[in-house]
């Protein structure tokens, strides 16, 4: 089922598909990426129960379950509840099923919530393992905005602005694999500056991985005119920066934990930021998203 929140200042457009955004719109004015097959079809998936990808798409965890996870895991393929809304709030569910729990077999409810308040949107994930054992997992948001937003706008007229200079060299994506090498790095593209100048030559390669982050907000912005959006994203550890090459978008991931990395071996709780529910437990994690 699909539904809009508003504010009277943001809108928001939300699926039951993914349990996820499909418009983010001020002043009438469109901020996220609207899908084009032949680019990327996606707009803002809910990564659970991992972020990125696994070794060959499998791991094992530290009690011998198995388990096999195509990238970012299989919430954003699944079809949510809708189980909470008003005019302002929404909230879609997913829970475990027998399809589910052959790839993951742990029981789990995961509810993503989202709220609009003074014209900046939450979205909130709160996870609960409604099984009897500890429950591995990981969460991020993937959301990809449109980039330029006003056609009279081209690409390089943005950039990423960081809240501190990110001077810290990034680990490396594997085009192959998309898996992650930690033992090549290279230097940031902001040089210290905390300003990430976007061209779509800088996706060339690979996306760009900020495994050791200092901000914990980023803001998307056309330099000439200050028009773009804010994320904050305190609850998160890593960022993921991403397009494709011919993309007019660029996703900006909040992640918990990133594709399995060259020094980790195939044990899920081995993995860098996974977090461990016990039963019954509930965990939340959240992020902002304020365009302008």
């Amino acid at each position: 089922m699909d539904v809009t929140i508003s504010d009277n200042k943001l809108s928001v457009g939300l699926t039951s598909a993914g349990g996820s955004l499909t418009s983010l719109k001020l002043g009438g004015t469109e901020y996220l990426w609207q899908p084009d097959a032949a680019v990327w079809s996606g707009q803002a998936p809910i990564c659970f129960p991992i972020c990125g990808g696994l070794r060959d798409g499998r791991a094992t965890t530290a009690s011998g379950k198995k388990v096999e996870l195509a990238r970012h895991g299989f919430a954003r393929k699944s079809e949510f509840a809708l189980v909470a809304s008003d005019e302002t709030s929404a909230t879609y569910r997913l829970e475990s099923n027998p399809e589910t729990l052959k790839q993951y077999p742990f029981p789990f409810r995961l509810d993503a919530t989202y709220k609009v308040v003074g014209g900046k949107l939450t979205v909130s994930y709160a996870v609960t393992n409604t099984g009897d054992e500890d429950m591995p997992f990981f969460i991020g948001g993937h959301p990809g905005f449109a980039c330029p937003v006003m056609e009279s706008e081209s690409y390089d007229d943005y950039l990423i602005r960081f809240e501190k200079p990110e001077t810290s060299t990034l680990c490396r994506a594997v085009p192959s694999t998309g898996l992650i090498d930690v033992g090549t790095r290279e230097d940031s593209p902001t040089a210290g500056t905390g300003e990430l100048p976007l061209t779509h030559e800088l996706f060339d390669f690979a996306e760009k991985i900020y495994d050791v982050l200092e901000s914990r907000s980023a803001t998307l912005v056309n330099r000439a005119d200050d028009r773009g959006v804010r994320l904050e994203f305190a609850d998160f550890d890593y960022l993921i920066v991403w397009s494709k090459p011919a993309g007019d978008f660029v996703a900006i991931e909040p992640w918990g934990g990133l594709s399995t990395c060259s020094d980790e071996d195939d044990v899920l709780e081995h993995k860098r930021g996974c977090i461990v529910a016990a039963p019954g437990q509930t965990v939340e994690r959240s992020f902002t998203i304020e365009p302008f």
